[in-house]
């Protein structure tokens, strides 16, 4: 690997904070479909439209097959996404009559523009004529071609938030290039001031808790994550481990890394806590409540500024490495909560 400032010049080392995955320079992938999938029913049934003849609504997203995904390849973007949709529209004349119909969708991907999109409005068998049907038609199928246009502008901002790396003053390329020509156009502001640029990264974040029941009592299982030797039986791996507060912790060869914020022996633990693949000094807060249950200690982790991107994967974590991990190793095993 070429040392700092010198040799192969796509090896940016300097850039980076921490020097690792430089500008991203390597290849990265971020699964998106769960998250699409959400977002796409939260904008599909917001969709509603109305005139004279009464009013319609997206009531149900009855078919979603596809998938989607960002890559990342030298600090640029790649979006892929593919999906085919069905939803069913409920239609109310000023009279009060109920009509149902269907709604489809068979080509949103990244290979079509969005006003290329076939969009099928049609009235369900045996449902009799209406107006609202043309209704559906035209404004409808324009409503649903702008909800599906925010999903793929929030894909490419909202989503994609800490996939292009902060370099070591904070800022990925895009945002030093901008930064740099606003200074330019500002170097001398009006009235003597001038402006510090936002060096932070803004990404949406999350919180979520998730238990797990074990049968030992809590001073031993708080033990257990203090304790280096035990660490290193439970996750399989070299750790690094400073059971005292403010002591730092590396665990899983440097995947995972903190510093217990707050110690209260036999009940609770406090730490900030990252994935090193998570952008640059962005920590979650964990709060770890050790509950005694008679002959049992429920174990009740909190979290939060968990990166959206991350919840499930940080969720999955937690159960497989620490829960499933302390139960195996220790013989702690209880029912699943």
């Amino acid at each position: 690997m070429a040392k700092w400032g010198e040799g192969d010049p796509r090896w940016i080392v300097e850039e980076r904070a921490d020097a690792t995955n430089v500008n991203n320079w390597h290849w990265t992938e971020r699964d998106a479909t769960n998250w699409s999938s959400d977002k796409l029913k939260e904008l599909l049934l917001a969709v509603r439209v109305e005139n004279e003849e009464g009013s319609c609504e997206v009531t149900e997203v009855s078919k979603m097959e596809g998938e989607a995904s960002i890559n990342n390849r030298k600090g640029k973007l790649i979006f892929f996404y593919e999906w085919t949709l069905k939803m069913t529209w409920t239609g109310t004349s000023k009279s009060g009559i109920k009509y149902k119909g269907n709604i489809e969708v068979p080509n949103l991907s990244d290979e079509n523009d969005m006003d290329d999109l076939d969009i099928s409005v049609s009235l369900c068998k045996d449902e009799p004529k209406t107006p609202l049907t043309e209704l559906m038609k035209k404004e409808g199928a324009k409503k649903v071609r702008l909800a599906l246009g925010d999903y793929v502008t929030s894909l490419k901002t909202e989503f994609t938030q800490g996939m292009i790396l902060p370099t070591a003053n904070g800022m990925n390329k895009a945002q030093a290039s901008q930064s740099k020509a606003k200074s330019e156009k500002t170097l001398i502001a009006p009235g003597g001031s001038s402006t510090t640029p936002n060096t932070g990264v803004k990404i949406p974040t999350c919180k979520f808790t998730v238990k797990e029941t074990f049968l030992t009592s809590p001073e031993e299982l708080y033990r257990i994550f203090l304790n280096q030797e035990m660490v290193q039986a439970f996750t399989h791996s070299a750790a690094v481990v400073d059971g005292d507060k403010g002591g730092k912790f590396r665990l899983m060869e440097g995947n995972v890394c903190g510093e217990f914020l707050d110690l209260v022996p036999e009940e609770k633990i406090v730490m900030k806590w990252r994935y090193k693949t998570w952008p640059c000094e962005h920590y979650a807060t964990i709060t770890v409540n050790f509950i005694n249950r008679s002959h049992e200690t429920e174990l009740k982790v909190e979290c939060k500024g968990v990166p959206v991107s991350e919840e499930e994967r940080t969720r999955q974590g937690w159960q497989r490495y620490y829960f499933e991990g302390i139960k195996q190793t220790f013989g702690y095993g209880a029912r699943l909560y």
